[in-house]
């Protein structure tokens, strides 16, 4: 017959039964799974063996429940924007680094902003991260920031209370006209972001620049968003054209990898038909296949000064709300020649 103890249910490893491996103290054993200071490194290394002997893991959720804080970052964030990865990637370097971490939310067109804020607020976050969202009310982020810090990185809605970090958008626009103009196009064609964060300014610095270049009659602005999809539709436009602009300005890299593809298909060079300027300076941007000239936005300072207002308003007490500006640079590849 099997005996007793082979018959009882199996049951997680806990922290009293590393300690019990290892012949160490259970508070021993908290601070080298905390990775906090006191023992030894032979004592640390043999803590750490033991609790991979036993396949323990350690219970998050109960750890936070024990403590006073969570030092969770609650995101938000859409999965729709191609600067996304590397911001996300960014906010967890820059939230270790201050002993925070992160807890991501997405929104989707079957769920909202609401309640994903819920979501994080009963996960215990102690601040909401918003991502390129396109929150037209500032009252509704204002109603948030009463609760807990918000920050906004890629657009300043101005509400009230709320941190915002973001690209000097309609520089980049003007930065990415001035490089075309030098390689000497006139018929410079623009693929905006529609209302997207960051779309107006672009737009905008888009027609003055042409315009401070002499070129206003060439001005041309056709409608899109920060998907590939739209730069294929764009391109399908040009495409259909006897006299074609020498050059386009997308949205963003998602809409310019669109327009490259179809161009492509369609027998049309670039850069030697037609001169490509995207905006971000994704990864997918500097590929072989893709070799994009694109306005940079630095996705890294964007996380860690997310992170820094987080903790400045959670940590130090900070009550005025700050709204920080990057200055965007130019990455020049090969989408782009002179004409």
């Amino acid at each position: 017959m099997p005996r007793s103890e082979d018959c009882e249910p199996s049951r997680r490893p806990t922290m009293a039964d590393v300690a019990a491996r290892a012949g160490v103290s259970r508070q021993t054993v908290s601070l080298v799974l905390g990775d906090k200071p006191g023992p030894n490194p032979h004592t640390r290394e043999h803590v750490l063996r033991a609790a991979e002997d036993l396949g323990f893991h350690a219970d998050t959720a109960a750890r936070l429940l024990r403590r006073a804080r969570s030092r969770q970052l609650g995101v938000l964030f859409t999965m729709e924007h191609s600067l996304d990865p590397l911001v996300i990637e960014g906010l967890y370097t820059a939230a270790a680094d201050l002993d925070y971490s992160i807890v991501l939310s997405a929104i989707l067109p079957t769920r909202g902003v609401r309640r994903a804020v819920d979501e994080l607020l009963g996960l215990r976050c102690e601040a909401i991260i918003l991502i390129g969202l396109s929150i037209e009310s500032p009252a509704h982020l204002t109603n948030i920031a009463r609760q807990l810090p918000v920050v906004e990185i890629g657009q300043h809605t101005d509400g009230a209370g709320v941190d915002s970090v973001r690209t000097a958008d309609e520089e980049g626009a003007r930065i990415a006209v001035d490089h075309l103009v030098e390689l000497g196009h006139r018929r410079i064609v623009h693929v905006d972001g529609g209302h997207l964060p960051g779309a107006a300014d672009r737009r905008r610095g888009y027609g003055d620049r042409m315009h401070e270049h002499g070129l206003g009659e060439h001005v041309e602005v056709l409608p899109g968003d920060y998907t590939e999809e739209s730069g294929v539709r764009a391109a399908a436009e040009l495409l259909s054209r006897t006299e074609r602009p020498t050059a386009v300005f997308a949205a963003n890299d998602s809409c310019a990898e669109g327009l490259l593809h179809t161009l492509a298909r369609a027998g049309v060079h670039v850069p030697r038909d037609v001169s490509v300027v995207g905006y971000d300076d994704t990864r997918a941007a500097g590929m072989s296949y893709v070799d994009l000239t694109t306005v940079r936005q630095d996705a890294t300072a964007m996380a860690e000064f997310a992170v820094q207002a987080c903790s400045e308003r959670l940590d130090e007490q900070r009550g005025s709300a700050k709204d920080v500006v990057l200055t965007p640079t130019l990455t020049v590849r090969g989408s782009t020649a002179a004409r």
